[in-house]
């Protein structure tokens, strides 16, 4: 296959731990053609849609040289259950991990699929992104996710979908009602609707002496709408990652456990993340969603999970591949490319 990714700058990837590296590792390895560009190089020009684009090709080091997830060093399994040799303060890989050719013109129906990874926030130039590449859609390109998918799921908003299987929220610009819900849930969140990695994410309870500051800041004075959530203690046990591909779950999530004195188990905030098989709940939260996403033109999601409750649907660049794999042995990107393969035959 011919792959274009639509990502942030390749510079910038974290690779000890980066999903969309390990996403182009397992393709490489497979023989499948990689190419990359910036979603602000999404170009339409004479009723058409085009990108500039780059080949790239990653060095051997990358690829590990072979075929087995074992011959990849940065997919080696660890025993499971324990941590993987790095954290917050690991390598930061560069330009050492790829070579790039020159900036091409290209249609993007000329690619046989177009993989959106660019992380939030969703903002003005993320929603002209998506536009973009529904018109490259119509002129048969073909884009995972969804772009039509990637504005319906807000990653917050998702979850009012699926009540069934949710904490008792609120969603609102006013904080007149935002203290109200407080007074009634004794212990909340409150985060935007548009951020990843637990960027703005507070916990309030009634006698914290900054609500009001924190409200007027979260909710930009009445002019920004938030989400507000009952707080769920059984945070303390790991927020959890399941990843869900072409409707199926991963049969490993990553419990996202907060850091000493913090409430937010993300690991941009901190966190320690540890694989473990999903809970029976987890499995069933999975498949009830699972097929519904999938239709929505939904390849990968990453449901957010804190004890029994769906607390967010994550459609932009789900992560935790590497942790999960080098944690368990179980190929996540493997599952995926598997996955795209199926796509891009039309199975």
């Amino acid at each position: 296959m011919n792959l274009l990714f639509i990502a942030d700058p390749l510079e910038t990837f974290k690779t000890y731990k980066d999903s969309t590296y390990a996403m182009m590792v397992e393709a490489a390895r497979r023989g499948h053609a990689i190419s990359a560009m910036l979603a602000g190089d999404l170009v339409w020009k004479a009723e058409w849609v085009v990108g500039r684009t780059q080949r790239v090709v990653l060095s051997a080091s990358a690829k590990g040289g072979g075929g087995g997830t074992s011959e990849n060093p940065l997919m080696k399994p660890l025993p499971f259950g324990t941590q993987p040799p790095f954290g917050k303060g690991g390598s930061t890989h560069t330009t050492s991990w790829f070579e790039r050719g020159e900036a091409e013109w290209h249609d993007l129906a000329s690619f046989d699929a177009v993989i959106m990874r660019t992380d939030p926030p969703f903002d003005q130039a993320y929603l002209y992104a998506t536009w973009l590449l529904e018109m490259a859609e119509r002129q048969g390109a073909r884009v995972f996710n969804s772009p039509r998918a990637l504005r319906d799921y807000n990653e917050k908003l998702a979850i009012a979908r699926y009540p069934r299987y949710i904490a008792p929220t609120l969603v609102t610009c006013h904080a007149d009602l935002i203290r109200e819900f407080l007074v009634e849930q004794g212990d909340i969140v409150v985060k935007p609707l548009n951020a990843m990695g637990g960027a703005m994410v507070f916990r309030l309870r009634p006698d914290d002496p900054n609500v009001g500051a924190i409200l007027e800041t979260i909710t930009q004075y009445g002019r920004e709408t938030v989400m507000a959530q009952r707080y769920l203690p059984e945070i303390k046990a790991g927020d959890k990652r399941i990843l869900v591909i072409a409707g199926q779950p991963v049969p490993y999530c990553l419990a996202r456990i907060p850091a000493e004195g913090e409430t937010r188990g993300n690991l941009a905030a901190g966190g320690s993340g540890v694989a473990q098989p999903l809970s029976e709940h987890d499995w069933e939260i999975a498949r009830a969603l699972g097929p519904e996403l999938h239709a929505a033109g939904l390849l990968l999601v990453g449901l957010d999970v804190i004890g029994d409750c769906l607390t967010e649907v994550n459609v932009t660049s789900p992560t935790c591949f590497q942790e999960i794999t080098q944690q368990t042995g179980f190929n996540v990107a493997g599952m995926f490319i598997d996955a795209l393969e199926r796509e891009v035959r039309g199975e």
